[in-house]
């Protein structure tokens, strides 16, 4: 985990610099290139898209509807980031380009971050590992693999999958909390769509009513991240990234949760207390 003083550039952290699998996490990152394409006018925001039987992948938003649906672009990427829509997420990837993504990590100075694919790729990479035909074999499948088994799937390895560090995500987020991410208008867009994320049960229930919490979710099996920004009433701002590993492979985890917040907290605390604020 890694905690950052917007502001100040304080920080504090525990394995800041190891590499970590980001999953949905990864979303931060896909539509800052996209609200940075459209202020470009390199795309319009309006564009519209339409969402198929072909397209979903279940789940949340427009990868669970039952009929088809037709959205903008920038409704896309407002599901990829409130309900953390993998279908929206893979079809504004398409849009954007992942190698634009990765161009987009670099000019930021995010070295060791690195995106391979959207949540469709991933999932394809995972069926063919498990030799599964469709996710409904998947489903069967899956409980019965060791965690040994598990954890040597791809997506669950650094080196294979989409990745970063929390340092780098503090970095990313510190960035577009300042403007300097890209243009203005981009950066207050993600941090607009940020704030509308509905998942409150990791990083903001660590905090209290008093704080405004912005953050992305990010999971797979026996994975539990979040990455946001905590803003208190007087002003400070505080960058926080939190991943967390599992020994037994379930996506839903109170007590994981609960940690998350309990570490984001606390980490935020040392950098408001007197004499915190220190790089360690």
């Amino acid at each position: 985990m890694h905690a950052l003083d917007i502001d100040s550039g304080g920080d504090v952290g525990y394995g800041a610099d190891e590499p970590v699998v980001v999953a949905s996490v990864f979303k931060v990152l896909l539509v800052l290139e996209f609200a940075r394409q459209a202020a470009a006018g390199q795309l319009d925001p309006r564009e519209r898209v339409l969402v198929t039987a072909g397209h979903r992948l279940g789940g949340w938003g427009t990868a669970g509807c039952l009929d088809d649906v037709e959205v903008s672009l920038r409704d896309l990427a407002h599901f990829a980031m409130s309900v953390s829509d993998n279908t929206a997420a893979d079809l504004l990837l398409e849009r954007v380009g992942v190698d634009t993504v990765n161009l987009l990590a670099k000019e930021l100075g995010l070295v060791r971050t690195r995106i391979v694919g959207g949540p469709r790729q991933l999932l394809e990479s995972m069926l063919e590992e498990v030799g599964a035909r469709d996710e409904r074999e998947f489903a069967s499948l899956f409980p019965a693999l060791s965690p040994a088994e598990v954890g040597a799937l791809g997506v669950f390895d650094p080196a294979r999958t989409n990745a970063s560090t929390p340092r780098e995500m503090t970095r990313l987020l510190r960035m577009i909390w300042r403007d300097e991410a890209g243009p203005a208008q981009a950066c207050a867009q993600v941090r607009d769509l940020m704030a509308r994320q509905v998942f409150r049960h990791r990083l903001a229930a660590g905090f209290g009513d008093g704080v405004r919490v912005a953050a992305k979710t990010g999971t797979l099996p026996g994975l539990h991240n979040e990455v946001g920004v905590a803003a208190y009433p007087d002003g400070g701002r505080y960058a926080v990234a939190v991943f967390a590993r599992t020994p037994d492979p379930v996506a839903n985890r109170t007590r994981t949760d609960v940690a998350i917040g309990t570490a984001a907290r606390t980490a935020v605390d040392f950098l408001r207390a007197p004499s915190g604020g220190q790089s360690r």
